[in-house]
């Protein structure tokens, strides 16, 4: 399987239910992958070893493996370190990402990419701006994702909407473009793939209920106060 190819032009669905909610569960995870995968996922997105570990059975598909931390100490959540990237690896992860902006860490990028390169993945960079993306390529990342526009100090003010301009600006670069972020309906996922993206990750929209809940709930009650 030619894990860039199958995922080129395609859906990845990001299963990562609210932390501590009651879809936070290793097989519930499971069904949700293998139910995204039956609509015609191309790949998915998993948190977490243990969950990653109940996935990689239900499915054939890419597994774009991250483990989340809170650090005290910094900023960077997703895979921050080396021992992340070998239990992901070890779970059955295809593509491991990580967080490749230019913020303070516990170890390198430079240390997680020769990781993630010796247990034989993928890597993709999670990414808020274009620097993140050159640096990355550099580095050896397969592919550039858009996950961070929009979550860092420096892009906090690209919170609204998809990032189209960076899809368009790593397109520019001539890696492996994943849009990622606030990609919360079919037509936002449509214009990303207009700006150059070669596939689209959704999470939120597709995954966690209880938020898109909250949408239809706002939208029901605003309703009620405008009659």
């Amino acid at each position: 399987m030619n894990v860039l190819n199958t995922l080129r032009g395609g859906l990845v669905v990001s299963c990562q239910p609210v932390d501590d909610g009651p879809m936070d569960h290793p097989d519930i995870v499971a069904a949700m992958a293998a139910a995204a995968v039956a609509g015609g996922a191309n790949g998915l997105r998993i948190e977490g070893a243990a969950n990653l570990a109940a996935v990689r059975p239900r499915v054939s598909v890419p597994i774009i493996g991250i483990l989340k931390r809170d650090l005290d100490d910094s900023p960077v959540r997703i895979t921050p370190f080396v021992e992340d990237v070998r239990a992901l690896a070890e779970a059955g992860a295809d593509i491991i990402a990580y967080d490749a902006t230019d913020r303070p860490r516990p170890e390198t990028t430079t240390a997680i990419l020769a990781a993630i390169k010796a247990a034989g993945a993928l890597a993709m960079a999670d990414c808020a701006t274009l620097v993140d993306g050159q640096r990355a390529l550099a580095e050896g990342a397969a592919i550039l994702g858009t996950t961070l526009s929009g979550y860092t100090d420096e892009t906090a003010g690209r919170a609204e909407g998809v990032d189209l301009a960076l899809i368009g600006a790593f397109r520019d670069l001539g890696g492996f473009v994943m849009a990622e972020g606030r990609v919360n309906t079919p037509e936002l996922a449509a214009q990303a793939m207009a700006a150059g993206a070669d596939a689209v990750t959704v999470g939120t929209a597709l995954t966690r209920l209880e938020h898109v809940t909250g949408w239809f709930q706002d939208a029901v009650a605003r309703a009620v106060e405008a009659r």
